[in-house]
């Protein structure tokens, strides 16, 4: 009976995830700057600059990424990112991913060969801010880090 309820919420999500756009930097791309967006990016050539997003991020296998920072709702890691992450739903490195930064989030997983030079600070809880209609020194009280609270 749970294995049907977890299917029955992946199928949710899954159908959730179709309806919103999807964005393709291609692997020829070579983009350095500011990318904001609110929906889906998948990066599959080369970024370089800062990432401001409510979506969902995603880096391929053959993607390379040098950034100030990125901020987006969920990333999933194949290809090779340098730079410091604060991404409050989750984390995922998948195997042959190199990762060089810190990382901020609710929830983190590192798959076996994985390149992996940083620290993870997580949160207790998603904040329930939205990033873009907030200052930054209001968005960093809603988050509350677990090495904060009392134990």
């Amino acid at each position: 009976m749970a294995e049907e309820t977890e299917a029955k919420e992946n199928k949710e999500v899954a159908v959730e995830k179709s309806k919103k756009n999807v964005t393709v930097l291609g692997q020829e791309t070579e983009f350095d700057g500011v990318i904001e967006f609110t929906d889906n990016l998948v990066i599959t050539g080369k970024f370089n600059g800062t990432i401001n997003a409510t979506g969902d991020l995603e880096i391929e296998k053959t993607a390379v990424c040098k950034v100030d920072t990125i901020n987006a709702n969920s990333l999933v890691i194949s290809g090779r990112i340098t730079g410091n992450m604060k991404v409050p739903e989750r984390v995922e490195m998948c195997s042959g991913s190199k990762v060089q930064g810190d990382v901020v989030t609710s929830h983190i997983r590192i798959a076996d060969n994985v390149e992996f030079d940083g620290q993870v600070t997580m949160l207790d809880s998603v904040p329930d801010v939205d990033l873009f209609s907030v200052a930054s020194d209001e968005y960093k009280k809603a988050m509350v880090l677990k090495s904060d609270l009392p134990r």
